[in-house]
């Protein structure tokens, strides 16, 4: 008998007992390796402290960050055609849907809201990315319409957070006419002198920057955050040039005047906020540091 495994071993099990672990307590920084606690990361709204990497976050914790109190009111999104074209690859396009539903409940892509930040009434509309790569198709371009008529009907600045890989495949020729669509919605709110500011995130690609992604009153990206319409690969082999580093990341693009400023999460409400009483005409503290920065870094680049 070995009475360390029969006898020791049993007794200390039977003392302490066996307890589950929750897996993804500590979560590594992609840039440095490091190794953080995930529940650090979320009270810093998870960007990582020591390189301000910024991780993708869903619709829902962005805007419990970004409105008044964590509090809004949800816009319900239209009703459209599910899957139109009965688009079917390695599985159904009907089921895609159902995952991405139960994976991030929402209905689609986008969650559109009303809310405050420090006390100035808006429409917000979200991209999330973890639905189908924030892909826009027709349900996702009817919801920003609908919150572009909202922000219109009832006078408030519009704010977009852009996340996304492109126009939804599955929907074809009916998801790329959502870039049109959303032209238009673009244009009747600048038409009426409402603010309409856009906020780039990682990543914000194909036909969602070649529509309302870019057609903003004011382009604000977080650090880091790739944008462009095709990937970089994809340029290289069509042009047959290597391309500088960097070339669709926000600070390249900052530099080289398709985004007007690089923000951190961390202060990307009270910037947002700023910009939108400035343009409201309503009254604005003084300019605080992070804002002076954001906003001389373009003159300091060119200099």
């Amino acid at each position: 008998m070995n009475w360390i495994t029969n006898y020791v071993r049993p007794k200390i099990n039977s003392m302490l007992g066996r307890r589950e672990i929750p897996e993804n307590l500590w979560i590594k920084d992609p840039e440095t390796g490091e190794m953080v606690f995930h529940k650090d990361l979320e009270e810093n709204q998870w960007v990582i402290p020591s390189s301000g990497h910024h991780m993708k976050i869903s619709a829902k914790e962005r805007l419990k960050f970004f409105m008044d109190n964590g509090e809004y009111a949800a816009i319900e999104n239209p009703k459209v055609v599910v899957d139109p074209l009965k688009f079917r690859d390695e599985k159904r396009y009907i089921d895609r849907l159902k995952d991405a539903k139960a994976k991030t409940s929402l209905e689609d892509a986008i969650l559109s809201v009303r809310g405050t930040i420090e006390g100035l009434p808006i429409v917000a509309c979200v991209q999330d990315f973890a639905f189908m790569g924030g892909s826009l198709g027709m349900a996702a371009g009817d919801a920003i319409i609908k919150a572009f008529e909202i922000a219109l009907a009832e006078k408030r600045p519009m704010v977009l957070f852009a996340a996304s890989g492109g126009a939804r495949m599955q929907e074809g020729i009916l998801s790329l006419m959502q870039l049109p669509r959303t032209t238009v919605a673009v244009e009747r709110l600048r038409e009426a002198g409402l603010p309409y500011i856009v906020v780039l995130t990682n990543p914000t690609t194909g036909g969602v920057t070649a529509s309302y992604a870019m057609l903003g009153d004011i382009h604000i990206a977080e650090p880091g955050a790739l944008i462009g319409f095709a990937g970089p690969r994809v340029i290289e082999q069509t042009i047959r040039e290597k391309l500088p580093d960097g070339f669709q990341r926000a600070e390249y693009l900052m530099e080289h005047g398709m985004v007007d400023m690089v923000v951190s999460r961390l202060e990307m409400k009270e910037t947002v906020a700023r910009l939108l009483k400035i343009l409201m005409h309503a009254p604005v503290a003084q300019v605080d540091a992070p804002m002076a920065r954001a906003a001389s870094a373009p003159a300091q680049a060119g200099a």
